[in-house]
């Protein structure tokens, strides 16, 4: 999940509607509300958020190095003013990285992968066996052949692949990948999506990746 700062309502709600056509879900928040949000918010939720754009907002509420001390997300700056000064303001404020709008929602998507990997010190991919499995948006690929996912499926299996080795639940899948604020979508969903997805990888790679224990959750295995 992506989380986004800004006070304009139509901008919040065109990154939702253009992000969840990549299959990445979005909430939008005003500077109040996000300045509570992100301090209380449960350590588990946060987890969901794979990064945070700042868009139009009030800087006394929206501090990066406040979101830096709960979370390790990359924090990335929209900016509408295409100057040194304010680009450079923006950096001092602590963010990854500053984009200058327009942009493509790929694009982001892209940066955040890259500032992800830096801070984590990781190849562009995970492998497990024959599986490779990327984090900028690409289908994965197995014994080096395109493996075609639904986007839903493949952020599932990206997810597990950013926890390897720790298992997750199903509330933490579907937080990651719905969002946590989705009420329309039931959480049961994800076992679908799950199902589908082992059964794909099964008639691939000829085992099944996804190791899963009743009210423990899923994990990627070799």
């Amino acid at each position: 999940m992506i989380v986004l700062v800004d006070e304009r309502e139509l901008v919040k709600e065109g990154y939702h509607s253009l992000l969840s056509r990549e299959g990445v879900a979005c909430a939008g928040f005003g500077s109040s509300d996000f300045g509570e949000w992100v301090s209380s918010v449960a350590e588990d939720d946060l987890k969901a958020v794979s990064a945070f754009l700042i868009g139009e907002c009030c800087s006394n509420l929206v501090s990066p190095r406040k979101i830096r001390d709960r979370t390790t997300a990359p924090v990335i700056a929209l900016s509408d003013q295409h100057s040194l000064e304010h680009t450079l303001r923006m950096f001092e404020s602590g963010v990854d990285d500053v984009v200058r709008k327009p942009v493509h929602v790929r694009e982001i998507l892209a940066r955040i992968a890259a500032i992800s990997r830096r801070n984590q010190e990781e190849k562009p991919y995970s492998e497990f066996g024959g599986l490779r499995i990327f984090m900028d948006g690409r289908d994965p690929e197995v014994d080096g052949e395109p493996l075609p996912l639904p986007r839903r499926e493949r952020r599932i299996l990206e997810f597990l692949a950013s926890n390897a080795g720790r298992r997750v639940t199903k509330t933490q899948v579907f937080n990651a990948i719905y969002g946590i604020f989705d009420d329309e979508v039931e959480e049961n969903v994800v076992e679908s999506h799950i199902s589908k997805l082992r059964k794909k990888l099964r008639q691939h790679l000829g085992h099944d990746p996804i190791d899963s224990k009743r009210f423990l959750g899923y994990r990627l295995v070799s």
